[in-house]
């Protein structure tokens, strides 16, 4: 019945082609395919040592050996009986030991009704032993059947085995076939249940995707996952994607890229629409890793695969990176990422996707023509931040790190330090606001928050804890001086401030 059906689908004319001859390619059911369902259990086993991969009933000799091994005790019975009634010796019986093997035995009392065909092997004070050739035969037999067994399995095999690599030209032809079908079938089902769309891929320089989502991501997030466009056409091919933290950037960079992977293998894409120009070779660098196995630090790496991809890279292929440049200092990291992004669009030319937190370059966009800006929304409602996963033409100029932090549970201690030093640095100019912090920061105030140093009302220029007063430091010696000193309890300052009053003291 499934021969059949094949046929009638070959005969459909609206078939296509490549489905056609993967279908074709299965072949049917032969000799070799009917003898292997006949010879092989369907369990077989990992290795062909252990055996008991071949069928019961399709070799008889084999079935033989099997039945010595697993019905011993029946064989041993069955001959007992068959001497007890030719002797008369009721009592006669067959045992075994590790030095006369399988033997019979019987009383002294019965010895005169032992047969001729009985041979004498041993006597005892109370038991006369004896064999026959016939249970020579059957202990050989019971002994060696596993053995035998394993080596007619074995030669079975081997003869399976020659039969398969005669016809393993049109075997592979039918693996090669099933695995097709098998991959199409999986992309069919995953394009229906998921609404993926048919892309339509050409030999242009289009990328135009409308609604793209991220295959993974979504099945995670269900219906909660936002869609959004993408479009890299030659006025806007390199796109320049700020954006808070957590609001989405790394998301929408790769599954830009898996769209354009999976629309050029054959498969539909998660999206609404999707119209891709051929792209010779995808290149990423996202995340952050090591190799510190050979003395590569996280940074290093990160250098070595941007080089490999502005080496590599052509006109035609898809970049994307995701916040090059952050593994170093500040300015080192700017100027690394602000001549990669005029290097993708001056030199290699190719459709590319950009994430950073550098908002200094967004200044680029006013001399690089196929430079766009965009970024992932955010909206502030009531002192908190909400992410819209949503991107857009603009730039921003927050990444809300601290936000982040909140919910990752940092300190509160440690926010409002963060928050007070940001505001610092964004109110005064950069180096006289690193100065300033550097001279004013409270090292240990947030380990000890019970020191005098540490309490909101005491005001800036108070004495030192144990510090006497300026006009009491008239009166007492040096000496006097430095034991009131509470040492543990000076701030960085008051000992600058402390140090300064004692050198004056001296010199005076």
């Amino acid at each position: 019945m499934l021969i059949s059906g094949m046929f009638e689908f070959l005969a459909d004319a609206a078939v296509p082609a490549s489905l056609r001859g993967c279908v074709q390619g299965l072949g049917t059911p032969d000799a070799l395919l009917l003898e292997l369902q006949e010879a092989l259990t369907d369990n077989v086993g990992v290795h062909v040592r252990d055996g008991g991969f071949i069928r019961n009933g399709y070799d008889a000799k084999l079935d033989d050996y099997r039945q010595a091994q697993h019905d011993s005790q029946k064989f041993k019975d069955a001959l007992r009986e068959k001497y007890s009634r030719e002797t008369t010796i009721n009592s006669l019986k067959i045992k075994e030991n590790n030095i006369l093997g399988y033997f019979i035995e019987v009383t002294p009392q019965n010895s005169d009704k032992v047969p001729d065909y009985f041979i004498h092997r041993q006597t005892m004070g109370g038991a006369l032993r004896y064999t026959t050739q016939e249970l020579k035969e059957l202990e050989h037999k019971i002994i060696n059947a596993r053995g035998y067994a394993l080596e007619l399995e074995i030669e079975i095999f081997q003869r399976l085995v020659r039969k398969v690599v005669a016809q393993g030209d049109a075997i592979a032809l039918c693996a090669q076939s099933l695995a097709m079908l098998d991959v199409g079938s999986a992309l069919a089902e995953l394009a229906t249940t998921h609404n993926y769309s048919r892309p339509h891929v050409d030999d242009s320089r289009a990328f135009r995707i409308r609604g793209g989502r991220h295959p993974v991501v979504e099945a995670l997030a269900g219906d909660r996952f936002i869609a959004n466009d993408c479009d890299l056409s030659e006025a806007q091919r390199l796109w320049l994607v700020t954006g808070p933290n957590m609001a989405g950037k790394s998301t929408f960079l790769r599954q830009n890229a898996l769209i354009a992977v999976l629309a050029q293998m054959g498969s539909f894409v998660p999206a609404e629409s999707a119209h891709i120009g051929v792209v010779d070779r995808v290149f990423s660098r996202v995340g952050a890793a090591d190799n510190l196995a050979r003395g590569q630090s996280t940074f290093m790496v990160e250098m070595v695969e941007t080089a490999a991809i502005l080496n590599q890279a052509t006109d035609r292929s898809l970049v994307i990176l995701d916040e090059l440049g952050r593994g170093t200092a500040t300015f080192d990291g700017l100027s690394i990422a602000w001549a990669v992004v005029e290097y993708l669009h001056d030199t290699l030319r190719c459709r590319g996707l950009f994430a950073t937190h550098y908002h200094e370059l967004t200044m680029l966009r006013a001399r690089l023509p196929h430079l766009a800006c965009y970024t992932m929304k955010v909206k502030e409602w009531k002192g908190d931040v909400v992410f819209l996963h949503e991107i857009g033409e603009g730039v921003v100029d927050r990444s809300y790190g601290i936000h982040v932090g909140r919910l990752a549970g940092l300190p509160q201690a440690v926010l409002a330090r963060a928050e007070q030093v940001m505001h610092t640095l964004q109110e005064g100019e950069s180096g006289s606001a690193m100065t300033q912090l550097s001279e004013s920061l409270p090292l240990f105030a947030y380990c000890h928050p019970e020191r005098a140093y540490c309490h909101p009302e005491r005001s800036e220029g108070s004495p030192v804890a144990g510090d006497p007063s300026p006009k009491a430091q008239d009166d007492i010696t040096i000496e006097a001086l430095l034991k009131a000193v509470d040492v543990d309890n000076l701030t960085p300052r008051e000992a600058l401030e402390l140090l300064y009053s004692l050198r004056e003291r001296i010199l005076s």
